[in-house]
């Protein structure tokens, strides 16, 4: 070997390992953040007021969704909580929560507070585990959450629960689950995890997507439509993008429209069933405050009923943080929106 294929090889041999050293930041940084969160909603769950039976709520935990591998076990992203009202009577509506995370972190576990404030309301909340990238990349999160979906119209009887009363409900990646599974209940698809949802026949009261991101395959678009987006939110985004969807995922024949379920509304497709109303929310101060802008231009033009709040100066996820004026805010516009459309 010449001189210069010496030099080409070191060259690779470094981007090979800058590109490894890369990614090794990346899955340690995505723990450690993983692990913050989750060690936050435990010490916010030792707080006095954030004791569901001081709500008058109780929670049945890791309930299976999914059949047991085959050691017999259900791993825990095959779990779902059941938060239950205990001074309701009759039937209950429900919500499935979906927790967010960019499809990577967190679980149902970092989540209690939004099981809790609707169960709190009067709602039969199921909050939902499901597989996470980059271990499980696209389409797995959208096949757990379409068979929780399915498990808990088969089940839902069970634990009181009203399936004519149904919210589904979710923020960030939560979002666009929440999505994709209100497309899978009106829109026939060919998939067959998306076939059995749409084959129950059962098509959300409504759906309240939070602070989504709605087209996961196209993030630069997000700096295109904000072109003061920093460098470090942009990057953080485009890691989501590439845990989730790979570097070419439809090179292995797999449609994104479940990744992007935003592409579907502002297509010419036409559901088979009329698209349940809709409440948006995103704080101005999001980058993905375009996906819920562009929502509700979509929503508008199949003429969907839909309501879309921004809440002014608020960052990501801004409903987590309900000592905030804006979260309450949200969360009250929520109730007030399920009243009107759920009779709750």
């Amino acid at each position: 070997m010449d001189r210069a294929g010496v030099f080409g090889s070191i060259g690779r041999l470094r981007e090979e390992a800058a590109n490894a050293g890369s990614e090794l930041r990346k899955r340690v940084g995505a723990a450690a953040l993983d692990g913050f969160f989750h060690g936050a909603s435990k010490l916010g769950g030792l707080h006095p007021k954030a004791d569901p039976k001081h709500h008058g709520v109780s929670v049945l935990k890791d309930v299976a969704y999914a059949p047991a591998d085959a050691s017999g076990v259900t791993p825990p992203h095959h779990t779902l909580d059941i938060y239950t009202p205990r001074r309701a009577t009759g039937a209950l509506p429900i919500v499935l929560y979906i927790h967010g995370g960019g499809f990577r972190i967190l679980s149902k576990d970092t989540h209690w507070v939004m099981a809790l404030a609707f169960a709190r309301r009067g709602y039969l909340v199921f909050n939902v585990n499901y597989r996470l990238a980059p271990e499980h990349p696209f389409p797995a999160a959208v096949e757990d959450v379409f068979q929780a979906f399915s498990w808990l119209v088969e089940h839902a009887k069970e634990y009181g629960g009203d399936l004519e009363r149904l919210v589904v409900a979710g923020e960030s990646a939560g979002g666009n689950l929440t999505a994709a599974l209100t497309m899978a209940t009106c829109f026939r698809r060919d998939e067959p995890y998306a076939r059995r949802v749409f084959d129950h026949g059962v098509v959300p009261r409504a759906w309240l997507p939070y602070c989504a991101v709605l087209q996961v395959s196209d993030i630069e678009r997000l700096r295109r439509r904000w072109p003061k987006l920093s460098n470090f939110i942009h990057d953080r985004l485009l890691e989501v993008s590439r845990a989730y969807l790979g570097d070419d995922p439809q090179s292995q024949g797999v449609t994104l429209e479940l990744a992007d379920p935003l592409t579907v509304l502002e297509s010419s497709l036409q559901p088979e069933r009329p698209l349940p109303p809709c409440f948006a929310a995103c704080g101005t101060a999001d980058p993905l405050v375009a996906d819920t802008q562009r929502l509700a231009e979509a929503l508008a033009a199949r003429k969907v009923p839909h309501k879309a709040h921004y809440y002014p100066g608020e960052l990501h996820a801004f409903l987590a943080l309900v000592w905030r004026s804006e979260a309450r805010r949200c969360w009250q516009e929520t109730y007030e929106f399920l009243a009107e459309h759920c009779s709750v």
